[in-house]
């Protein structure tokens, strides 16, 4: 059977930058067919290969990172590094970069100085406060986005101090941006052969999905505040504590899915009353409910609410860990465990691809590569000698 095209195949990434937003914003072009050259400074690498559990001296994050990618180890604060990042440039479709706002320019490597050789080229820029405005020259990080942006302030419970997600949030969310303004911007050139600029700010990405933030602060003067489980006005959807002093997910908000969820309760008190038909009476009310449908769940095992919410067809779900997530059936079916081997030789299970396009979709085709191992042959591809290739290496640019 033939292996089904990739839908970027053909297109060629430079990605210069570290750790998570640029490289995840990478990972996605590669996985669906991109020809991604990552570059790397010699000797220590992208920082996120040390991060967190390593195994044979390599970040397991970084297997799923910077997986089919190609490495080239190179001294961007060189001029001869300077030079070959120009010429990947020269050939790139996209170059995707995550420094800080001015660190092209000192080294060359502006959009407008790269874009004359280039004009087709696409540049992805991850910053913090992005591109322009007074914040632009400072140093953010996601979780930095994540309190500018406002989602920090909202997580977590009213009694403690705001909590992070457990997760690189604001980072993941500007690389999501960053492809798909990648796509934009690639179908604008499609038209007018003209290429442009992926302004991503972290604070804006995490900004944009804070859904009727603002505008209930502009009509209404409200600030919304830390609520734990439940999300204000939304009713009935949070964490109901069960018999084992575990916790289901129920989100039973909809009217006609909260009748059904009154109906495997057995409260046909709640779905008769005319104060709970409509979801603006129950928010109304939604601590109370909440502590009504908990009184029931607190009466049966995790299993059985669960059973009971099936049968009425309410969406529900236990709380899942990573132990719970690989030895789902679903998770299973749908190919999102993956193994793959490492260029060390192990075997890693790791998350399958994202999103599932039913002709042309993305595949893995192995783990992070090692620091520098497509050096020597992204150089021969741009025309280096082995001698020159030698000299850079001895001089400490690749």
């Amino acid at each position: 059977m033939t292996k089904p095209s990739r839908p970027l195949a053909g297109l060629r990434v430079l990605e210069m930058g570290a750790l998570i937003a640029g490289p995840f914003c990478t990972k996605i072009l590669a996985e669906f067919g991109a020809d991604v050259v990552k570059l790397e400074p010699p000797g220590s690498g992208d920082p996120l290969r040390r991060w967190r559990y390593l195994q044979d001296g390599t970040s397991v994050w970084w297997q799923v990172q910077s997986r089919n990618k190609r490495s080239v180890s190179v001294d961007l604060r060189k001029p001869e590094g300077q030079a070959i990042a120009r010429s990947l440039a020269e050939r790139a479709d996209f170059v995707v970069e995550n420094f800080r706002p001015g660190t092209l320019e000192g080294w060359g490597l502006a959009y407008e100085t790269l874009a004359k050789a280039n004009p087709g080229l696409i540049m992805v820029r991850i910053s913090g406060y992005g591109q322009t405005g007074p914040y632009a020259q400072r140093p953010g990080f996601g979780v930095i986005g994540e309190a500018m942006g406002g989602l920090r302030y909202v997580t977590g419970t009213p009694d403690r101090p705001p909590a992070r997600t457990g997760i690189s949030i604001g980072d993941t969310l500007s690389a999501l941006y960053g492809v798909i303004g990648a796509m934009f911007a690639l179908e604008h050139r499609r038209r007018t052969g003209i290429g442009q600029v992926v302004d991503v700010a972290l604070y804006e990405s995490v900004f944009s999905v804070m859904e009727s933030l603002l505008p209930e602060f502009d009509a209404f003067g409200a600030v919304r505040e830390r609520t734990g489980s439940i999300l204000p006005g939304i009713a009935p959807t949070s964490a109901y504590r069960c018999s084992d002093g575990s916790y289901v997910l129920i989100a039973g908000n909809g009217d006609s899915i909260f009748r059904r969820l009154c109906g495997a309760m057995a409260r046909a008190d709640l779905a008769a009353d005319p104060t709970l038909a409509h979801n603006d009476g129950r928010g109304a009310r939604q601590l109370w409910l909440d502590g009504e449908i908990e009184a029931w769940t607190r009466q049966h095992s995790p299993d059985e609410v669960l059973d009971a919410m099936q049968r009425a067809d309410v969406p529900a779900s236990k709380i899942y860990t990573i132990r719970d997530i690989v030895a789902d059936a679903h998770y299973q079916a749908r190919g999102m465990i993956q193994e793959i081997r490492t260029a060390d030789g192990a075997t890693l299970r790791v998350p399958g691809v994202v999103p599932r396009l039913s002709a042309t979709p993305g595949g893995i085709d192995g783990g992070g590569p090692k620091l520098g191992e497509h050096t020597d042959a992204v150089l021969r591809e741009l025309g280096y000698a082995a001698d020159a290739i030698a000299d850079l290496r001895a001089r400490g640019i690749v």
